[in-house]
């Protein structure tokens, strides 16, 4: 291992990082936006949104995330009305493109994670609730979400990092993250375990930021189990 090499390129590694933290970030926190109407949709079985959600979610859970990058990044621009619509800002750039792709579907697993939350709630409680006088409405905010989302909290922990470890699909579509950093530094100076090694420790130190985080949070939100 040629440490000093290492060092000398911190910066690429630094940038990767950052891009692979920014594009998981920002992807995480608009798929856990989207699962909520898609969770509620088969939790309470909406005619038709119910049906529709768990299409959507059975299509991306069923597909490969790199084929679904593959298909929103290269095949979708095969298409001109496409390349002439607004919907080119986010796909014409390989960054946003990625974040849409682990968005839609961040969305689909977590959906799944909100649903079997919801549907696992104390039916008691949410009587008592609904005998008190809320509207059916003010239950599912008030009450069920929640409580659901304290429940989802070690499962959506593990799609915290599952999505961490497939972002690195997006070095595939030219994005320069973790592991684009340790390929390019590979490819410049014609070594085999140094970019690839750094990535792989990047990885793990992350996961256990996240690990923390999310076993503190357990400690706090789920004390009263």
């Amino acid at each position: 291992m040629d440490f000093a090499l290492i060092f000398e390129n911190w910066p690429l590694f630094a940038h990767g990082l950052w891009v692979t933290v920014s594009m998981v970030g920002i992807a995480l926190a608009l798929g856990a936006i989207l699962a909520i109407p898609l969770a509620l949709a088969q939790a309470y079985n909406v005619p038709f949104l119910g049906k529709a959600a768990a299409t959507y979610s059975y299509v991306f859970r069923g597909t490969p995330l790199l084929v679904q990058l593959y298909i929103l990044y290269y095949g979708l621009a095969q298409f001109q009305g496409v390349r002439e619509s607004a919907l080119w800002l986010l796909l014409g750039n390989a960054y946003t493109c990625a974040i849409v792709g682990f968005t839609l579907n961040s969305a689909a697993y977590v959906a799944e994670i909100y649903r079997g939350a919801l549907v696992s709630l104390d039916k008691g409680e949410l009587e008592a609730a609904a005998a008190y006088g809320m509207t059916r409405a003010q239950v599912i905010r008030l009450i069920a979400l929640p409580q659901a989302f304290r429940l989802s909290l070690p499962a959506y922990s593990n799609e915290v990092i599952f999505l961490l470890h497939a972002s690195v699909v997006a070095s595939t579509i030219t994005i320069v993250d973790i592991l684009g950093a340790g390929r390019k530094l590979n490819s410049t100076y014609y070594v085999v375990y140094e970019g690839f090694l750094t990535a792989a420790a990047l990885y793990m130190v992350v996961v256990l930021f996240i690990t923390m985080v999310f076993r503190k949070s357990e400690r706090k939100f789920l004390a009263f189990r």
